[in-house]
């Protein structure tokens, strides 16, 4: 890569970083293309995609783009990297890449940020199990709804009873 195509490059990921929701490095060692392209398509499901990056440029691209000082240490940005960048739901591209390094054995989670905080490769395990954000919502607005449904049934169950009595006396005058 020449230089102007690395500041180009720099500066496009910069944007990229500042405006995902999400981003999780990866290693990819050992990982063949066809392995990084079908990655690649089961990350697009999902609206997420993996970018290849020399650790150098990636450096630059987040000190500018302001990522936590945890992401930029030597130790994690060693190796092969690859960066995940998703705009849309942050845990989905998790669950992709836990379900295909379970297929393949690669690749391993470096580091992450996740909604703008600092995520270990612990941590961004625990959340690849969790359900979807859209799930995470439906379930909570399912549980606040519940006792709302639970009330309403038990004041239909008494009108219904109220007109049955009403019915039973109007029966018994006539």
């Amino acid at each position: 890569m020449k230089k102007g195509q690395k500041t180009f490059f720099v500066d496009n990921l910069t944007e990229e970083l500042k405006a995902a929701n999400s981003a999780v490095l990866i290693n990819f060692a050992g990982m063949g293309v066809k392995d990084q392209q079908e990655l690649k398509k089961r990350l697009a499901t999902v609206d997420a995609k993996m970018i290849v990056v020399k650790n150098t440029l990636f450096k630059l691209a987040g000190e500018k783009a302001k990522i936590p000082a945890e992401v930029l240490t030597d130790s994690v940005i060693a190796g092969q990297t690859a960066v995940i960048l998703t705009e849309k739901d942050p845990i989905s591209p998790l669950q992709v890449l836990s379900k295909f390094a379970k297929e393949f054995d690669i690749p391993q989670l470096k580091v992450g940020i996740i909604e703008g905080y600092f995520q270990s490769e612990e941590q961004l395990i625990e959340l690849s199990k969790l359900p979807g954000k859209d799930a995470l919502v439906a379930q909570a607005i399912g549980a606040i709804a519940a006792p709302m449904y639970g009330l309403i049934g038990t004041l239909e169950g008494n009108l219904q009873k109220l007109v049955f009595v009403l019915n039973e006396a109007k029966n018994q005058k006539s």
